[in-house]
């Protein structure tokens, strides 16, 4: 198939149950009568007991130790080590860096095939993360998560990664893959909602891969704070964690390491709710020259973290309607954003007022309804599937075999 414009933590392995001592059978004494008589009843009965009451110790056991890795999803494979593509013999990585890799030797492993066709196809720069599947989805892709350890914003947090099946055919070997971060509303932290599979975003991907809808996403999901107590408006408010240099410079030079991806915008994009929606919007404005289009569900616009008082300089400069004019003034380039809301949720008076004022020149606005919608992902995910995921499907650029 061609996609073109058409468009942890890892538990313990179970223990064995131990297994029962064998009895020592009792020497039972001969009575010197010439006829033999039966063993005394009570002595058989206390033997009977004893054995019955192992064997019934070995089936609670049993049966109890059986649900317990159950629970603890022993059989799912969860916390167990994940890779996607096809990783080159020796290649370094994060935990275990090659000593030898600045050296040639006769005998080394070959460097990694190199893309043909398309040159804006990057292969993975590594070093390759530690990635722990904390999902197994139906068609047998994973979620998995690592830490990453921020190089430029000096941040550490955890990350959640998906790769479609795709991704690992063959004929893809050589191809990029569009990118999409995921950005969740709430707290952000110090989960990612987006890497729950009950809410249905990557099989919705994989659904609309299937019906020609949708290309097929790497999705990254990032924790959106570096704490539950505060909204941080994914940027670098003075004298707090660098949470814009996190999502715009560290999650995709993260993913660059990882992942084959395009080297220009046009793979590159995100989506997100509430808050996370905002970040998305507002880092697309502020870098369009790295990313092109932006899924924004819920309605939040401005900046409202109450870490910026004092800072107005700095808030206005990551406020998306600055962004947006600054970049009409500019004349561009293109960014395309998708508001998504529901009918019975507020913010679409703000969705309105954004596109009826910004909604001009490179800035591209479309407004999807999501009839009897909530704010909630589950919702966000529908409309998705209805016709965000082909909307944007049609802007960016899609895996190409022909790249090989």
């Amino acid at each position: 198939m061609t996609f073109g414009a058409k468009f942890v933590h890892q538990y313990p392995q179970p223990g064995q149950i131990p297994a029962q001592p064998p009895e020592q059978p009792q020497q039972e004494t001969q009575p010197q009568q010439e006829t033999q008589q039966p063993p005394a009843p009570s002595r058989r009965s206390r033997r009977a007991a004893r054995i019955g009451a192992a064997l019934a110790l070995a089936l609670v056991l049993l049966i109890s130790g059986g649900l317990a890795a159950w629970k603890l999803d022993w059989f799912s494979g969860d916390g167990e080590a994940v890779s996607f593509g096809k990783t080159p013999p020796h290649a370094p990585t994060a935990a275990a860096p090659d000593p030898g890799a600045d050296k040639k030797s006769p005998g080394a492993a070959p460097p990694p095939a190199k893309p043909s066709g398309d040159p804006d196809v990057l292969m993975p720069s590594g070093p390759k993360s530690d990635f722990r599947q904390t999902a197994r989805l139906d068609d047998g892709t994973v979620i998995a998560k690592t830490r990453l350890a921020g190089a430029k914003s000096g941040f550490e947090g955890d990350v959640w990664v998906w790769a479609p099946k795709e991704y690992d055919d063959p004929t893809y070997a050589k191809s990029a893959f569009p990118v999409l971060i995921a950005l969740p509303g709430g707290n952000g932290y110090p989960a990612n909602y987006w890497s729950d599979r009950s809410l249905g975003l990557q099989k919705a991907i994989t659904e609309g891969v299937q019906a020609g809808t949708s290309l097929p996403f790497v999705v990254i999901m990032p924790v959106l704070n570096p704490d539950n107590k505060y909204y941080y408006d994914g940027s670098d408010i003075p004298g707090q964690a660098k949470m814009g240099t996190w999502i715009a410079e560290d999650v995709p030079d993260f993913t660059r390491a990882n992942f084959r991806t395009y080297k220009s915008r046009d793979g590159w994009a995100f989506m997100g709710s509430s808050s996370g929606a905002f970040v998305g919007m507002k880092t697309l404005l502020k870098h369009p020259d790295k990313f092109k289009a932006v899924i924004a569900s819920g309605g939040e616009i401005v900046p409202d973290s109450p870490l910026w008082k004092g800072h107005q300089a700095e808030m206005d400069a990551n406020n998306p309607e600055k962004l947006a004019r600054k970049l009409i003034d500019s004349g561009g380039p293109e960014v395309f954003i998708n508001f998504q809301v529901g009918t019975k949720e507020s913010g679409k008076a703000r969705m309105l007022k954004f596109q009826q004022e910004y909604g001009t020149g490179p800035v591209k606005t479309t407004i999807h309804d999501i009839q009897n919608g909530e704010h909630n992902g589950w919702h966000y995910v529908r409309g998705m599937k209805e016709s965000s995921l082909e909307w944007i499907s049609k802007v960016l650029k899609g895996p190409r075999p022909e790249a090989g």
